[in-house]
């Protein structure tokens, strides 16, 4: 039978989410309907109901970040059950026969189909996602915060096994936002030494009591050039455009930074940087799927919670204000 569903969605850039209804068709092979209770909202999801990068489908309902119990399965589903607690993140659907596909590395799977792209995504109270996308969220997880980490939690874990960062490593975070945080408490439980950079002084306590060993003013360029040759891995958490040479100079030799912010100009880097030291600049969407089941139980078992304010899906828009002011501490999440 079709299922009605009651959403939200934006119709022009910066415009306000407003209420509305359709209808979700009969289930396909492979794909479940997911009883939504709560969503984060990832500064992506501003991003294109903004139209910044310049491909938004308007009208847009966005919301990626998904946590709910499985509502109905499509023919053919087997690895979830009707009631099940499990999260949804970046990617709705997967080919399933690329290379990508077949190597495990999903989140780079070319015809990759957007949870909320071309298609209604969270801020809804039904979403519908082939199976095959779908994670079941594991006993120790609290599924209240459990939203930020199936698109932010993913992202900031991916370095690390994609790497293989050492629990003895020193690793480096720039910025202690939405993503920042995670990549502290994440690199804390790893076994890393961490420093945060932050330009905000009254994040210190906040990044010390999040598992964070040093705080540097990120703004402090005597600071920066102090730390030379620091970090085996440094992660940059913001979207905004940086001294690239100066954090560079802070990486180890054969050193990685990676940068997991978008960044809207291109990177201006200095070539012998990376040449005399061997380092390497990196990025990456996300994550595949196994990955993120890994997150999680690593979350599971260190007790690892994103920093979340919640709001209900009627204050949706006070909610995105709230996140485009860039004052959450650290994630906003919209709940029933």
């Amino acid at each position: 039978m079709p299922v009605t569903v009651n959403a939200y969605r934006a119709d022009a850039p910066g415009g306000q989410l407003q209420p509305y209804q359709f209808e979700l068709p009969q289930l396909d092979h492979g794909e479940v309907d997911i009883d939504v209770e709560s969503c984060g909202i990832c500064y992506s999801d501003v991003s294109m109901i903004d139209n910044d990068w310049g491909f938004t489908p308007y009208p847009i309902t966005p919301g990626h970040e998904i946590i709910g119990r499985i509502r109905a399965v499509g023919p053919g589903v087997t690895s979830v059950a009707v009631g099940d607690a499990v999260g949804l993140g970046w990617n709705a659907a997967y080919c399933g026969a690329c290379r990508q596909c077949v190597g495990g590395n999903q989140n780079l799977c070319p015809d990759a189909k957007s949870t909320f792209i071309g298609r209604p995504g969270g801020y809804a109270d039904v979403v519908r996602a082939d199976a095959a996308a779908v994670l079941p969220i594991p006993d120790g997880v609290d599924l209240r915060t459990a939203g930020p980490l199936m698109c932010g939690g993913v992202t900031v874990f991916t370095p690390f096994l994609q790497y293989g960062v050492s629990p003895t490593d020193r690793v480096g975070v720039i910025g202690l936002g939405g993503l920042g945080h995670m990549a502290v408490k994440l690199a804390r439980a790893w076994g890393c030494e961490v420093t945060v950079f932050t330009s905000t002084e009254s994040k210190g306590d906040d990044a010390r009591g999040m598992g964070a060993h040093h705080v540097r003013d990120s703004r402090d360029s005597e600071a920066l050039a102090a730390l030379s040759e620091s970090f085996d891995l440094l992660l940059s958490t913001v979207n905004a455009p940086l001294d690239w040479n100066a954090y560079l100079g802070t990486v180890s030799r054969q050193g990685r930074m990676h940068v997991l912010g978008a960044v809207p100009a291109p990177l201006e880097i200095v070539n012998t940087q990376l040449m005399m030291a061997n380092r390497s600049v990196s990025s990456s969407p996300s994550g595949s799927p196994t990955t993120a089941l890994t997150m999680l139980d690593f979350a599971a078992r260190h007790d690892i919670a994103p920093v979340c304010e919640t709001f209900g899906f009627d204050q949706i828009n006070e909610a995105i204000e709230r996140l485009r002011s860039g004052t959450p501490r650290y994630r906003v999440v919209l709940e029933r």
